[in-house]
């Protein structure tokens, strides 16, 4: 009776436990969130390395159940190469065409290995047009901010695109090559 009474509290107190579980919503810290790319110039000559200075978004994640979401809006007119004359011509009706396609967003949603989210199964809209783009997440991890007082969850995510998948074939007659790297480092702060 007593082993009966014991299993019976445990399942009680289980079900209670997945009731107050709920997913966590952190949201994107912009200063600590930068979508970075590499892309080919003139066939392997060497790479052009740039970034979004702006984005914004939410990571939902629900740790018991191992599931979540992102999801990641990137100003486009922040894109950064480290050269004005090269950050003008990206923003052209040549390449990323910001005036009429300002912002990119990625969505997906996180497949957990383990404890912790492993990759990213989602969708790259990109000048105008939206591409599946899956990401393998490299480090991710979760702590106390001693700075923010909050919970924050960290990743570096590695992908890559063939950019004239979203339109975007500026000097491809030239031979340079359409595959563009992506390195996403990003960290998002708890929200109540």
């Amino acid at each position: 009776m007593k082993a009966a009474l014991n299993s019976l509290l445990a399942f009680v107190m289980t079900l209670g436990l997945q009731a107050f579980a709920e997913p966590e919503i952190f949201e994107i810290d912009p200063t600590h969130t930068f979508p970075g790319f590499e892309a080919d110039h003139m066939g392997g000559l060497s790479k052009w390395r740039g970034k979004i200075n702006s984005s914004s978004g939410k990571v939902i994640v629900d740790f018991e159940a191992k599931e979540g979401s992102i999801e990641v809006m990137m100003d486009m007119t922040s894109i950064d190469f480290g050269l004005d004359e090269m950050n003008e011509h990206a923003m052209s009706d040549d390449m990323f065409d910001v005036e009429k396609f300002p912002t990119a967003i990625y969505a997906g949603q996180l497949i957990f290995d383990g404890e912790d989210p492993a990759s990213v199964q989602g969708n790259l809209t990109l000048h105008g047009i939206s591409q599946p783009v899956d990401l393998d997440i490299k480090s991710f991890k979760c702590m106390f901010h001693p700075m923010k007082l909050a919970k924050v969850c960290g990743a570096e995510a590695e992908g890559s695109i063939q950019r004239d998948d979203f339109g975007i074939d500026y000097a491809k007659s030239f031979g340079f090559d359409m595959d563009v790297g992506l390195r996403i480092g990003i960290e998002a702060i708890k929200v109540d």
